[in-house]
């Protein structure tokens, strides 16, 4: 895990349009999504914007006015897991939804308009990981990041890396950068040069209930109070705290069960 930047800002400048292939959105979707904000937004001090509505209720998550993610209400009529999904950004949503399929991924929702935000695609890729393609109009993405409450970093948990990393890869014009280990199988997405996700590899040791999935990093302050405030919203603690080359990092869920990766930064 290391921390990427992307095309957004940490200084309240304006932001930029987020260059293809760089993550660009998070969003989550469950049943109940008045409780999900009122906990993200006792977390993280979140507040929220109504829409777009093309998936039903939905609303952006506003950290300081700038946008950061989004929660909406899960279609019952969806397949989709209550999970956080990353958006990967696109020029062009339906000529990846096309090299999605042909890579041997799958679209499982669109290519469709969301009203005038832009135009998206849910996959899958090959190991069943779901994932968001974004195709920006009026709504460019991520606003900020690095800052507390902030998306840092997006990491796929799967069998084995080198031929998930291959997938995106192809599709997203990543060039890939195998960790040289013998005992991690870790495989760093880099666009432009720059580290823009992780794929990690677990083999036999992935739990077959959940499969493989994407990770989403939050930037915190204080790791361990804000551990404390999940638990005390009714979260749950997967995974310690625990100390490592970009800061310390814990793993939780939310009430209705949704993971995500909390980061403190080394100071």
């Amino acid at each position: 895990m290391t921390d990427a930047r992307g095309s957004t800002r940490r200084d309240g400048e304006a932001p930029v349009r987020h260059a293809p292939g760089a993550p660009c959105w998070v969003s989550l979707m469950v049943h109940g999504p008045d409780t999900a904000r009122r906990f993200y937004e006792a977390l993280f001090g979140w507040e929220f914007r109504s829409g777009p509505q093309q998936l039903g209720p939905y609303a952006r998550a506003l950290l300081d006015g700038r946008e950061v993610a989004g929660i909406g209400l899960l279609p019952p009529d969806r397949q989709l897991p209550i999970a956080w999904t990353p958006y990967f950004a696109s020029a062009d949503a339906d000529r990846a939804a096309e090299a999605v399929r042909s890579c041997g991924g799958t679209v499982g929702v669109g290519p469709l308009d969301a009203s005038d935000a832009g135009r998206l695609a849910i996959c899958s890729d090959p190991s069943g990981a779901v994932f968001g393609i974004w195709q920006a109009a009026v709504h460019l993405g991520t606003a900020v990041t690095g800052v507390p409450g902030a998306p840092a970093w997006n990491e796929l948990t799967t069998f084995e890396s080198e031929r998930v990393a291959k997938f995106y890869a192809s599709v997203f014009g990543y060039t890939v950068e195998p960790e040289i280990s013998t005992d991690v199988d870790y495989t760093t997405l880099n666009l432009e040069g720059r580290p823009v996700a992780g794929v990690h590899g677990m083999g036999n040791t992935l739990l077959r209930d959940r499969g493989p999935h994407w990770t989403t990093y939050f930037t915190v302050a204080d790791l361990d109070d804000t551990v404390d405030r999940v638990l005390h919203l009714g979260g749950q603690i997967l995974r310690q705290a625990r100390a490592g080359a970009h800061g310390r990092t814990a793993t939780v869920a939310d009430p209705e069960g949704a993971r995500f990766a909390l980061l403190q930064s080394p100071r």
